[in-house]
């Protein structure tokens, strides 16, 4: 019987999704590729383009196109994100000249980003990117490999982030949307919309960056041999794409000013749309949001389901063995534990700081930090401490958010750790805000499927994604627990300040 979908892909820190979905937003099938991210030294991220990026890809649309019932020619449009943002070297044959670069949680420019501060002045870059330089930065990690692998740097046709990477690949368009490019700090001038020659000039030549678009355009058509490697017909429609929050953030129905995406992915990332295109503020990010006449604010801390996976590799692999074994899921056990556990954790407080710290301290060497032990304290104890610890960084942002005098309305909570509605409490019990679960968190490529939908007119603007959605559940925070975590979440606050020379003596000594 034929039918009309559209597939989305979305290319995450440790797997890649892909989902395809009817006219009306139906879920008709999903699927899920593992991979893994490269360590090739501490402080560096990276991940195998060649493999992991264009490879997921190619065996997602493959294995989705595979599904019962499902042709080919079905298929009418194809939206795909990545993570980012992140440094990719290409040639003009669209090959990778070396590993990507990950995102904020590779923390190895930080020589650079002192280089260019210096340069240019810290007041100077603020008020022309809205962006203090951080590891989320892209033209420091630009700068580190003209500096560091220059060869690679001197072959370099484009310096792309992922998506732009695989939009290449199926349409032979380089192309990335404002929303990407606002992350690409200071290289973007959000206000104008383009790419800063002045603040390159010296690094890297604009024409060696994407040209830019709106993620919901269509970048062109699947080339002859993408629809090879894919499955797709010759011609099929792809979008400009994003960053895998933006399409995260899209798939939950965060469109209008003062709604929020919280997402519990393999980092934290927060998301807040706004009509105030003058909101910034130096321990966060700000961007053109991904349409026309819309701006956000952003923010995201190093490590979150990085650091529980992290946990419980360490301290839980008789759960994990078990799990193999086909007993019950390690996660849902320490998640039980966790809730068995008091709240405020019997006074163990942890410092997430295990990839440094992204907002709001920008501050790539700091070390993440288990404070309070004693022997009385348990596993159940330190996960849930974990658990606490990524909620007192949420309710900084937050604060910081009401402070800035755009609170959020409403808090979208997306991502894997929805999936634990112990962490979930905890977040609200510590911030205070209540969060929303989307009735469909399939993730990014949800949000991608969109808009391929939008792109293609099947859908009469971006606010449609609330009726592919509809209603979901709440958690509300328990008031009563307000002044067991007020005294915490100073003590938190404070811990960072009075070891912050400790941690960069240890970055120093190269650990």
């Amino acid at each position: 019987m034929s039918q009309e979908l559209v597939m989305g892909i979305d290319v995450g820190t440790y797997e890649t999704k892909g989902v395809l979905v009817n006219a009306d937003g139906a879920v008709v099938a999903t699927e899920v590729q593992p991979h893994t991210i490269i360590f090739p030294r501490a402080g560096w991220a990276e991940h195998d383009a060649e493999g992991t990026w264009w490879g997921d890809v190619v065996t997602v649309s493959n294995a989705l196109l595979a599904t019962p019932g499902v042709s080919p020619t079905d298929v009418k449009g194809l939206g795909v994100s990545a993570i980012g943002p992140d440094v990719l070297p290409m040639d003009e044959n669209f090959q990778p000249l070396r590993n990507g670069i990950l995102y904020g949680v590779d923390t190895r420019a930080v020589e650079e980003i002192t280089e260019m501060n210096e340069r240019f002045g810290e007041d100077y870059i603020f008020n022309a990117c809205g962006n203090a330089l951080s590891s989320q930065a892209t033209l420091p990690k630009i700068l580190w490999l003209k500096k560091n692998e220059p060869e690679v740097y001197k072959k370099a046709r484009w310096f792309v982030t992922a998506t732009t990477f695989i939009v290449a690949r199926l349409t032979g368009r380089v192309v990335v949307d404002h929303f990407s490019a606002g992350s690409h700090h200071p290289s973007y001038d959000p206000w104008k919309r383009e790419w800063n020659e002045e603040l390159n000039e010296g690094i890297v030549e604009t024409s060696r960056l994407a040209e830019l678009a709106w993620s919901h355009e269509v970048a062109g058509g699947l080339t002859e041999w993408a629809a090879k490697e894919t499955g797709l017909p010759e011609g099929t429609p792809v979008t400009v794409g994003t960053i895998d929050a933006g399409a995260e953030s899209v798939s939950v129905g965060v469109t209008q000013p003062g709604e929020m995406m919280l997402m519990y992915g393999s980092t934290i990332f927060m998301i807040q749309v706004t009509d105030n295109d003058q909101a910034r503020d130096k321990r966060l990010w700000v961007a053109p949001y991904l349409f026309p006449g819309t701006w956000c604010l952003l923010a995201g801390m190093a490590t979150s389901g990085a650091l529980t996976r992290w946990f419980r590799d360490s301290f839980a692999s008789e759960l994990v063995a078990a799990e193999e074994a086909g007993g019950e899921p390690a996660y849902a056990v320490l998640s039980r534990e966790a809730g068995e556990s008091s709240p405020g954790s019997e006074g163990v407080i942890v410092l997430p700081y295990f990839s440094g710290e992204r907002t709001p301290i920008n501050d790539p060497r700091a070390k993440g930090m288990i404070f309070g032990l004693s022997l009385t304290h348990s596993r159940a104890d330190l996960f849930r401490a974990t658990l606490e610890g990524m909620g007192h960084g949420i309710k900084q942002h937050v604060d910081m958010f009401t402070d800035m005098g755009a609170p959020p309305h409403s808090i979208q909570a997306v991502g894997g750790g929805t999936k634990n509605p112990v962490w979930l409490q905890i977040v609200s019990d510590i911030s205070g805000v209540p969060q929303r679960v989307a009735p469909l968190t399939v993730g990014a490529s949800y949000g991608d499927a969109f808009l391929a939908a939008l792109a293609l007119g099947w859908v009469q603007g971006p606010d449609a994604i609330k009726e592919w959605q509809g209603n979901g559940s709440v958690v509300a925070p328990n008031d009563q627990l307000a002044d067991t975590y007020a005294p915490l979440h100073e003590a938190y606050t404070d811990l960072y300040h009075a070891t912050k020379e400790t941690m960069h003596k240890l970055h120093e000594l190269g650990y």
